[in-house]
């Protein structure tokens, strides 16, 4: 009879997103953030080749809004101060509209952990801006 365990380790965190080998990640928005107008936003990150990574991220209102935003930033891990650097942001905002999706292929060098962070923003008239974020986790370009 074979002894068999399972593997209980987890991946490790760091800023709120796990260093993984997953080819892709997605990050939404948490449930309670949503607003009068604003409905949800999601980024994500894929590999998308040996040395470049696909990044995206969209805001969807519950209706057409005055202004609606997305500002998409991508972080690179370095393990040696255990932190996230940003090293490309990108945004889109339309007006008149109820949905904004921005993407961008961006080479990176292998070894390190990537992830996709992004803020999502809606105006309506003079009511204060409804804003939120998502994030995903950590993927390694090897």
């Amino acid at each position: 009879m074979t002894n068999v365990k399972a593997d209980d380790s987890t991946p490790k965190s760091v800023d709120g997103s796990y260093l993984t080998s997953a080819d892709s990640s997605t990050g939404y928005t948490p449930n309670e953030e949503r607003g009068k107008h604003l409905m949800d936003g999601q980024c994500s990150i894929t590999k998308s080749g040996t040395k470049r990574i696909y990044t995206y991220g969209a805001t969807t209102a519950d209706h057409t809004v005055d202004a609606i935003a997305v500002i998409v930033y991508v972080d690179q891990y370095n393990e040696k101060d255990d932190e996230w650097y940003q090293i490309d942001a990108f945004s889109k905002k339309v007006e008149n509209d109820y949905y904004v999706a921005a993407s961008k292929s961006i080479q990176v060098d292998r070894g390190y952990y990537y992830r996709v962070h992004a803020d999502h923003f809606v105006r309506m008239g003079e009511e204060p801006i409804e804003e939120t974020f998502s994030v995903t986790n950590g993927i390694l370009v090897p």
